[in-house]
């Protein structure tokens, strides 16, 4: 189990029943990479990595 199975887990027990629209979340993301800017290079590489789901490999 990664350290971030936790934080995932409680993300699904807390909010698992809503519906998100990926503007919701991309502004969510800009709101905690303000308030952390550290972490900007995590965000940027799961946004990344969920725009390019469907692209062929």
């Amino acid at each position: 189990m990664y350290h971030t199975d936790r934080g995932l887990e409680e993300l699904e027990r807390r909010r698992g029943d809503e519906s998100v629209t990926l503007g919701w979340l991309g502004e969510q993301l800009r709101i905690y990479v303000d308030l952390h800017p550290d972490d900007d290079a995590a965000v940027e590489r799961i946004a990344t990595w969920l725009a390019r789901l469907d692209d062929d490999e």
